[in-house]
């Protein structure tokens, strides 16, 4: 098999968890590979990925290795690889557009963005020049100006795009068609972690629908102390994230809930719990003779490698779909790896279809 070359935009935590997992899955037998769900995937293995591009906006990351850049403040999710091998890789000073709040700018540097003073780079004459085959792109919440220029430059440049982001490309008809019509794969939008917050409330959801019980009502409240998390203070940013995550709960039931009787969404900034995500939820039902009954559910989980996890299986998907010609949106991938995908499915029958799509039985 030939390699996967990787193009990143925005080297925060989830890249940072992504890297370290390259290299600490690199040898490491099937026995070994706790935390992955295909340790080979349509003939490739983890060691099969090469980072060939990186793009962010922040002076302590921007002209840097990447194997140092993706430990860089405000980078602060747990360190589980720390020796990286060289990459070859120099994080190139990306267009800047919405991608980074206003607020952002006011807080301690340990903590917040610090914008580079530099012309950003031509992203699509990158993408060419490293001959990249897939880009994953991780910017924050709310950049959806960000977020479209690398979808643009994806297209112009036959790359293979993965959204992890709630911005809605994958999921927009119209991006959707431009992808198609180029031949282009994409796989979006906004990752779902490998097991968190949403896919936790997912199939308590729809294990509801399924023992013939009536939910009620249901929130879900997360706090971190992560970028994202400072990020999404601005509430202006976070109207596609609110939807994304309401609707990966809302497309499990028979019967949505009415929109006042369900609360889902990022709720606080809490700096000293890092990267750590703590999530809670609620679910009100009544079972056999109208009795109410609830559940309360406490999930701490370390947000980045969470979604690193899945990440990975997303972008050798990605590749995978290149190599047999396919383009547009990949429906078995974004169904399985993400939060608001083209189209929603039961989460049992999106595995199945994925696992049949891998091996090239649909």
């Amino acid at each position: 098999m030939s390699k996967i070359r990787l193009a990143i935009a925005g080297v925060g935590n989830c890249a940072s968890s992504l890297i370290q997992g390259l290299a600490y899955y690199h040898d490491k037998q099937s026995a070994d590979t706790a935390g992955l769900l295909h340790s080979e995937l349509g003939g490739y293995r983890l060691s099969d990925i090469q980072v060939a591009a990186a793009f962010d906006v922040d002076v302590r990351k921007v002209g840097q290795p990447l194997e140092e850049a993706v430990f860089a403040p405000p980078n602060c999710t747990t360190v589980f690889q720390r020796e990286l091998p060289s990459s070859g890789v120099t994080v190139k000073m990306g267009p800047l557009l919405d991608g980074v709040a206003a607020h952002m700018r006011n807080y301690p540097e340990a903590q917040a963005f610090r914008v580079a003073d530099e012309q950003p780079c031509d992203v699509a004459a990158v993408l060419r020049d490293s001959r990249a085959d897939v880009l994953v792109c991780y910017m924050p919440v709310g950049s959806e100006e960000a977020a479209q220029h690398y979808a643009r430059a994806a297209l112009d440049t036959s790359v293979a795009f993965v959204n992890c982001m709630p911005v809605f490309i994958a999921s927009n008809p119209e991006w959707a068609e431009q992808f198609r019509k180029k031949d282009v794969p994409i796989v979006g939008d906004d990752i779902k972690s490998q097991l968190g917050a949403t896919i936790s409330h997912r199939v308590l959801t729809r294990l509801m629908g399924d023992r013939g019980v009536k939910l009620d009502r249901t929130y879900q409240l997360n706090t971190g102390g992560n970028t994202d998390f400072l990020n999404m203070l601005a509430q202006d940013r976070l109207r596609t994230k609110r939807i994304s995550k309401t609707q990966a709960v809302q497309s499990q039931l028979d019967t949505p809930l009415d929109p006042q009787n369900i609360h889902i969404g990022p709720s606080d900034y809490v700096a000293w719990q890092k990267d750590n995500k703590v999530c809670f939820v609620r679910m009100e039902w009544r079972g056999f003779g109208d009795v109410p009954c609830n559940l309360e559910l406490r999930l701490s989980v370390e947000d980045s490698p969470n979604s690193a996890g899945v990440a990975i299986d997303a972008i050798r998907c990605a590749k995978l779909a290149l190599d047999r010609g396919e383009g547009g949106p990949l429906d078995a991938i974004s169904s399985f790896a993400m939060k608001h995908p083209p189209r929603q499915m039961r989460d049992s029958e999106s595995r199945e279809l994925l696992e049949r799509w891998i091996a090239n039985k649909l």
